[in-house]
């Protein structure tokens, strides 16, 4: 079998230079290289470069898919506008880590299978880009769901106790659902980890706060933060106050303090649980679903055979005459009308008349093994 290998690297805060398009064109002289995007496929052969250094210097989210299961994600992310102390605490296990950067932290996750299908990584990345972007905002579901594949891949003792919950776990987003389903996390584990998540929506007290504390701030620092906007070009200053903001609230969209934290044995314990629950009602379902058919389909031809009692012999000779012809497509409307007379003869009972007419048929048309054939595997 052949290898593939596709990498994807994008620039997002600053674009690429044509230094940096030049020495990336080193790297690889047949990559796609735009202003902000570096994309190559392998099919024999490896990459020359460092995924981590390279995104470390150029750019702000990788994608790396292999034929062979492997689905990586890089996301690099201001250090300033991430809660370290935080985010370490949903760091544990083998399937993700954080790098440490100077100005910058890379987040790595990663996640292996044996049992994987043949897939191309085109189209992966746009979809999961915005994580970054919630991540900024202090949105830290994708850490949570990260910690969470780690427990599934028993990466984490089972007394270990979870981090915590983010509100909205149970409502996640597009790009969320992609990092879930590149992640292979399973749907059901993250349900049950949803029970111990608060859903919250935006608050107009929240926004009145806001208003106060812009409003509370000195004219000299409105007018640094507006000089920065202009002068600086700094796509991140309005995630930077939102964090100094959020600093001053008493409750953090992170935390809840409602629920116990919950050990990574019996999340999966309950997840367990969830699923066979789960499987047993929809297997319950579809008996029903079913049953309800088959009753419908049982109407349906009692119907249509009383409509066709008293006109067995018409039946017949036209049975008779569809199978002269000697044609496949008359040969299977010959049998479809040979089970109505059968089914109708069982009703009326007169399976014994119906037998000897088959068989009369039978020896008649004996010569006709396409026909004959036809009968036998209808068990006619």
């Amino acid at each position: 079998m052949s290898e593939y290998q596709y990498y994807e690297f994008q620039a997002i805060d600053k674009p690429l230079s044509e230094k940096d398009r030049e020495v990336l064109r080193d790297i690889s002289s047949r990559a796609q290289i735009t202003s902000t995007s570096f994309v190559n496929e392998y099919n024999y052969g490896n990459f020359k470069g460092d995924p981590l250094k390279l995104v470390e210097k150029y750019f702000d989210a990788f994608l790396y898919v292999t034929n062979w299961g492997t689905h990586q994600l890089m996301l690099r992310v201001p250090r300033k506008l991430i809660d370290l102390d935080l985010a370490s605490q949903y760091c544990i296990g083998d399937s993700w880590t954080i790098y440490e950067k100077g100005d910058y932290l890379i987040f790595d996750f990663t996640s292996e299978t044996e049992d994987y299908d043949w897939e191309e990584g085109e189209g992966y990345l746009s979809p999961l880009i915005s994580l970054r972007s919630d991540l900024i905002r202090g949105d830290y579901r994708c850490l949570y769901l990260a910690w969470l594949f780690c427990a599934q891949m028993d990466e984490i003792e089972d007394d270990e106790e979870e981090p915590p919950v983010p509100a909205n776990l149970g409502n996640l987003n597009a790009s969320l659902e992609s990092f879930a389903d590149f992640m292979r996390l399973d749907k059901d584990l993250i349900q049950v980890a949803a029970e111990n998540s608060i859903a919250e929506q935006k608050s107009v007290q929240n926004d009145q706060k806001l208003k106060n504390w812009i409003g509370e701030l000195s004219n000299s620092e409105k007018d640094a933060i507006i000089f920065r906007l202009i002068n600086d070009n700094d796509p991140h200053i309005g995630n930077e106050l939102l964090q100094r903001f959020r600093k001053t609230l008493s409750i953090k969209g992170t935390k809840n303090n409602e629920k116990a934290s919950r050990t990574v044995m019996k999340l999966l314990q309950k997840a367990e649980a969830y699923t066979i629950e789960k499987d047993r009602l929809i297997a319950g379902h579809k008996a029903k679903e079913k049953a309800r058919k088959e009753k419908e389909a049982a109407i349906a031809r009692e119907k249509y055979l009383n409509g066709l009692a008293g006109r067995e012999n018409e039946i017949w000779k036209k049975v008779d005459a569809l199978i002269l012809t000697k044609k496949p497509k008359e040969y299977d409307e010959a049998v479809r009308l040979l089970i109505d007379l059968k089914d109708l003869a069982k009703k009326n009972n007169t399976t014994s008349l119906f037998k000897s007419k088959l068989m009369a048929i039978r020896e008649n048309h004996s010569r006709k093994s396409s026909f004959i054939n036809r009968i036998d595997s209808d068990s006619l």
